[in-house]
């Protein structure tokens, strides 16, 4: 975790089953990291998914329009730090050999929850 508290605080909740609703997630969080606000990405439960290899890359929530892929790496190129849940691995069948970004930080919720709920913002999607 950080030791500068965020400004903001998305705590992804859904995953591959809604495609349409996850690039205003990634919008957001880019946004306020593009405005110079420290934003934090906390992946759990179903959202753990979209960090496995192969997954964000083969979601469009449009026919040929941008990949999951493209937005998380937009949010990531804008500042936004990203970490993931480390018991919803677990409940996936995954494990840290699974994600595609190796250098995640992985954390379980009463590890993450202090430095997340003391976060100007917290936002669940």
């Amino acid at each position: 975790m950080s030791e500068e508290t965020a400004d903001l605080v998305v705590i992804m909740i859904t995953g591959p089953e809604n495609k349409r609703r996850l690039p205003s997630a990634f919008f957001l969080a880019a946004t306020a990291a593009a405005s110079e606000q420290n934003v934090i990405m906390y992946f759990t439960g179903p959202a753990t998914e979209l960090l496995k290899t192969g997954v964000a890359e083969n979601i469009h929530p449009m026919e040929g329009g941008k990949s999951i892929a493209d937005f998380m790496k937009n949010a990531m190129d804008n500042g936004v730090q990203m970490m993931g849940c480390r018991q919803s691995l677990e409940l996936n069948g995954m494990d840290e050999s699974d994600l595609a970004y190796q250098d995640l930080p992985l954390l379980t919720p009463s590890q993450a929850l202090p430095s997340l709920g003391s976060a100007g913002k917290v936002l669940t999607w």
